[in-house]
């Protein structure tokens, strides 16, 4: 017997929201240097910062990311741990928005969420969560999405785990109490994203930021490119707005 439908897992950057990530976040490390200088060596700092960030791939769930990233960090550089995180809380507060960017969104954004709000799917925003929750909310705002329900939000508090590592995926599911089977993904990403087929997930790997020419973030690249996983074939694929159809279909067991 087929599982329902009854959830669906929304990637954010370049899948809601479509922006050259290695160029914007270029600006971030200049600027979040000079943010942390009186605490941290600026020429130092970025680096120690990437070095990390990608060690949360590491993370085995026995820890938060933020746990997991601080214990790092502060092994790193040093610095004071609660007043390192209060000043990465304070960036994203009164820096972030501040930061060059040029984006677009894809086509049918608006729609796709009327149609969410009428279908009362759950909905969760899974975005990989190497960042705060504040930040999830500023690029949100971008896309003039602050105001959708999501029954789940993941970011670096909240999560044990990083794309592409499954545990993600099954933390997911337990928190919104859905089986992998019931849940939808979708996201521009054919590792981070698509790997949840291989928990049982159905998978739709959308297409408007290569349509776009839009670069990836170069610290997801790097979790990306250091999965072991084989790249999964996703379920279905095309532009975001096509989920609608997806969806429709999956409901009539097509």
């Amino acid at each position: 017997m087929t599982t329902r439908l009854k959830a669906v897992l929304l990637d954010l950057d370049n899948t809601l929201i479509i922006f050259n990530e290695s160029l914007f976040y270029t600006g971030y490390l200049k600027r979040i240097g000079k943010v942390f200088a009186d605490l941290v060596p600026s020429e130092q700092f970025p680096d120690q910062l990437m070095t990390a960030t990608m060690a949360l791939l590491d993370n085995d769930g026995a820890k938060t990311n933020v746990e997991f990233f601080m214990d790092i960090l502060t092994g790193l550089c040093g610095g004071p741990r609660g007043k390192l995180w209060q000043r990465f809380l304070q960036f994203y507060e009164t820096e972030y928005d501040r930061l060059p960017r040029k984006t677009a969104l894809p086509a049918g954004l608006e729609e796709v969420f009327i149609y969410f709000a009428q279908t009362g799917y759950k909905l969760v925003l899974a975005s990989n969560p190497i960042f705060p929750l504040n930040a999830q909310h500023k690029r949100l705002a971008w896309a003039g999405l602050q105001d959708i329900r999501f029954d789940l939000m993941t970011h670096i508090e909240n999560m044990s785990y990083c794309k592409p590592n499954l545990g993600y995926y099954h933390e997911i599911c337990e928190m919104i109490e859905e089986p992998p089977e019931a849940c939808l993904m979708v996201g521009n990403d054919s590792v981070n994203d698509m790997v949840a087929s291989r928990i049982g997930m159905t998978t739709y790997l959308t297409t408007d930021d290569k349509d776009l020419g839009q670069g990836d973030l170069h610290v997801s690249a790097g979790l990306r490119d250091h999965a072991t996983l084989d790249v999964p074939t996703p379920d279905f694929a095309g532009p975001l707005k096509g989920v609608i159809k997806v969806v429709e279909n999956l409901q009539k067991g097509v």
